[in-house]
């Protein structure tokens, strides 16, 4: 019998997408035996994104060293990892508490992060503060915390893990930032100048790791939306086309697709990976290439809100 033509459309976009979904479950499992008893240290653990990082390593073998700046959450992400794990195919995380707030305490917190396991083999820097306000209402103190979060704390346990990865000519770093590195749109300047500081560290130390065989890569995402179904801890271990099409259709991007990306990245030695729906990889492109047109639309987009305000 002939399948209406009407069908055939329809037909192939499930069949395509179906291809898809087996090819990224193939990814998915051949990432997770790359990080078999490697040693992968994870800031900001407790976040969502770190979270899903954490469950993802640890069911594929990874050596932990989860760091945050909260004991207590800490402590409770441990228990979700170690609760029903299989002892023979995982480790027991090590716990770091981890404030890029509070540099003072860095050098400290370095040595105690390489002495878990003697050295580091995958470090993923996952920290992040975000400010939204006009330039004019943003004190220096609100500069200072965020360029200490964002690009002086992990540039600092960056350079406290290299030494080891240097002398054994293997390591990989991986930076997750903003599309605000990227990209820069009106009352974010100081979160923004804080991205963009961070990226450009990464994209030098990207160049200056080559000779020595140390991986370094950049992950540039929109917005977290942890209220997709698909990051609660319910979803975690959901399987199916449909849940996987429904994550590739949600808006923002999902803890637990990040988390998936940043395994990926790690795995197959990534440079660059941006993580952005049509608008914001639009945008970047008309910031490189029409940076006239880009200007015009962003002031009349603060002129709109302005005006909404009076």
């Amino acid at each position: 019998m002939a399948v209406p033509s009407v069908l055939v459309l329809p037909m192939l976009i499930v069949v395509a997408a179906g291809i898809y979904y087996i090819y990224n479950e193939i990814l998915q499992y051949m990432s997770k035996s790359m990080v078999r008893n490697k040693v992968v240290a994870i800031t900001d653990a407790v976040s969502g994104v770190g979270s899903e990082c954490a469950h993802i390593l640890h069911k594929g073998g990874a050596r932990l060293i989860l760091c945050g700046h909260s004991w207590d959450k800490l402590e409770s992400l441990y228990d979700s990892l170690t609760a029903g794990a299989d002892p023979r195919a995982t480790f027991t995380p090590k716990l770091v508490i981890l404030d890029f707030s509070d540099m003072a305490s860095m050098p400290e917190v370095v040595s105690e992060i390489v002495d878990c396991y003697g050295c580091v083999d995958v470090l993923i820097c996952n920290s992040s503060m975000k400010l939204k306000a006009p330039v004019q209402r943003i004190s220096l103190e609100e500069d200072r915390n965020l360029m200490d979060v964002n690009y002086f704390g992990p540039s600092t346990l960056v350079k406290g893990v290299l030494p080891s990865m240097i002398s054994r000519r293997s390591g990989h770093i991986l930076l997750v930032n903003s599309i605000h590195g990227r990209l820069s749109v009106p009352f974010r300047a100081s979160y923004a100048a804080s991205k963009h500081a961070v990226q450009a560290f990464f994209d030098c130390l990207r160049a200056e790791m080559e000779e020595y065989g140390v991986g370094v890569s950049t992950i540039s995402h929109t917005f977290i939306n942890a209220s997709s179904p698909s990051s609660t801890p319910s979803h975690r271990g959901s399987k199916g086309l449909s849940a996987f099409i429904g994550s590739q259709l949600s808006h923002g991007v999902c803890p637990s697709v990040l988390a998936n990306e940043i395994v990926r990245a790690v795995s197959r030695k990534r440079k660059e990976v941006l993580l952005a729906h049509p608008i914001p990889r639009v945008a970047l492109y008309l910031r490189s290439f029409f940076p006239s047109l880009f200007f015009a639309v962003v002031a009349a987009g603060v002129k709109d809100s302005s005006m909404a305000e009076l």
